[in-house]
């Protein structure tokens, strides 16, 4: 039973504001509850619910063992009872590398699990799940696939330690009849307003926890603020591409489609890199610093080069 006297003080207080589980902090907030992350890994590994015993949050900074190593950050990084490992990350926007990035956290989430002198028996099974709101394979209309190491020729499977699940929001149909409890998750992330993230929070009690906790998050003032920044870097960045884009297409007509794309683009992202982004973002900057965050978390937050929120921070101190 929902408790409607909470409801409505909370759609009160925030002007039926609520968060989108598309906007990565937002998805974060929802794993870091115990019981919305059981849920969904269950359904991901397509079990019961109450065959997921328990699963531990760990750190989401990869080791690197060499100074000039590449760092990974993961979004949501679990143990499960029997060793295993899962990933997962909401990814608004595509990009270029986004195959080699996927591939590499896999790997190093994989690989790091032992170290000099540990026997091979120690890897667990490791599985790198992307939650994409966008079209990876535009070929089929598939929204969820499973992909794994296997033979070319028979089609069998080579390993069941490595793993990765995409799930394609995009391709959910807006009539859709299943049980698939991957699916009626899928539903929900996908959510544009309340009505709809509501409506599938009557499905299950893991995604109806899923939607308290989104109620819960909306109330804080604190984490409000970093899915506006957040939302707001991820709107620059689309305007940013936008503005490539069209430069690139015009610098192609004039000097021949290739040559031209490639340099428009690259003139277009530092004009939009230099176009009033950093008058939009110094508002959203200073009320982060007035809540007390540090430059870190502000720079993790809405994408911006830390030495950039280092200068914001230095005006907003000499303003008293």
């Amino acid at each position: 039973m929902r408790q409607a006297g909470k409801e409505k003080t909370v759609t009160k207080k925030n002007d039926n504001f609520i968060m989108l589980p598309t906007v990565d902090v937002c998805f974060k907030g929802l794993m870091y509850n115990p019981k919305v992350r059981k849920g969904f890994i269950a359904a991901l590994l397509g079990t019961d619910p109450a065959a997921v015993r328990e699963t531990v949050l760990l750190p989401t900074a990869l080791r690197q063992e060499y100074p000039d190593e590449k760092l990974g950050i993961l979004d949501v990084r679990a143990l499960m009872e029997d060793g295993a490992q899962i990933n997962m990350e909401m990814q608004a926007y595509p990009f270029g590398q986004w195959d080699a990035r996927s591939l590499f956290y896999l790997s190093k989430m994989y690989t790091e699990q032992i170290g000099r002198g540990d026997p091979y028996t120690k890897l667990k099974k490791c599985i790198h799940v992307s939650i994409l709101d966008f079209i990876r394979f535009a070929d089929d209309e598939k929204c969820h696939r499973i992909i794994s190491l296997c033979d070319e020729q028979t089609g069998k499977k080579y390993t069941d330690l490595l793993e990765m699940q995409i799930l394609e929001l995009k391709k959910l149909p807006e009539e859709l009849q299943s049980d698939d409890e991957v699916i009626r998750w899928m539903r929900f992330l996908a959510g544009k307003n309340r009505k709809e993230l509501e409506d599938m929070a009557g499905t299950s009690e893991y995604i109806e926890e899923a939607y308290r906790e989104l109620e819960r998050m909306s109330a804080d003032e604190r984490a409000r603020l970093e899915y506006e920044a957040r939302q707001k870097a991820i709107r620059d960045h689309d305007a940013i591409m936008s503005s490539a884009w069209e430069t690139g297409m015009e610098k192609g007509l004039q000097e021949g489609m290739e040559k031209g794309l490639q340099e428009g683009r690259e003139q277009g992202m530092k004009q939009g890199l230099q176009q009033g982004i950093r008058q939009e973002r110094q508002d959203i900057v200073f009320r982060m610093l007035e809540k007390g965050m540090d430059p870190e978390m502000i720079a993790d937050l809405t994408g911006m080069n830390i030495e950039e929120i280092q200068k914001l921070e230095e005006e907003f101190r000499a303003r008293g």
